[in-house]
């Protein structure tokens, strides 16, 4: 059975919907970030300070390319894992790839809290923000299915995506 990759920008709810997804399905989860948190003894935002975006991105690079040879997984990526092709091309070798989407605005709320996003922690976070999204917005459409989840709960988008894998046929009769 094919992956399930969830990308998109952060405070989209990758992770949130990510794990209900994997127990609606009955399938392994896995969340990128916190797979590099563990592999590395560092928080991302150690990471970042310590070593820099780019050391990160290699990291988050040799990740996805052990867990796009997983099968029958959900995995919920982080909002930068699409400035690499060679990473959205593995996942989509082994997964159907589901892009959440959210308003600047939702994202700016959901993302509030300081300290957790390091690509967050600057003077004008809304002018970040709103940079970060554009540069990466059209490599979020690439993906097999987009999600609107401004207005929606983690349980209403894990209906929707369920509901589009079934009519995919990306799904066999689970629920």
């Amino acid at each position: 059975m094919k992956n399930i990759v969830l990308i998109g920008f952060m405070g989209t709810g990758k992770t949130s919907t990510g794990r209900l997804l994997a127990g609606r399905l009955n399938r392994p989860f896995i969340d990128v970030d916190k797979k590099i948190e563990q592999e590395t003894g560092l928080a991302i935002s150690d990471i970042f300070q310590l070593y820099g975006e780019d050391h990160f991105r290699q990291i988050e690079r040799e990740v996805i390319s052990r867990v796009a040879r997983y099968t029958n997984t959900v995995i919920a990526t982080g909002g930068g894992v699409v400035l690499k092709q060679e990473n959205i091309v593995r996942l989509k070798n082994t997964g159907v790839i589901i892009s959440l989407m959210a308003s600047l605005e939702i994202i700016l709320e959901r993302t509030a809290r300081p300290g957790i996003r390091p690509l967050l922690d600057c003077e004008d976070r809304a002018e970040r923000v709103a940079k970060l999204f554009q540069d990466r917005a059209s490599l979020y459409m690439k993906a097999d299915y987009t999600i609107d989840t401004s207005c929606m709960s983690p349980q209403q988008v894990t209906e929707r995506i369920i509901v589009f894998l079934r009519e995919g046929g990306h799904l066999r009769g689970r629920s």
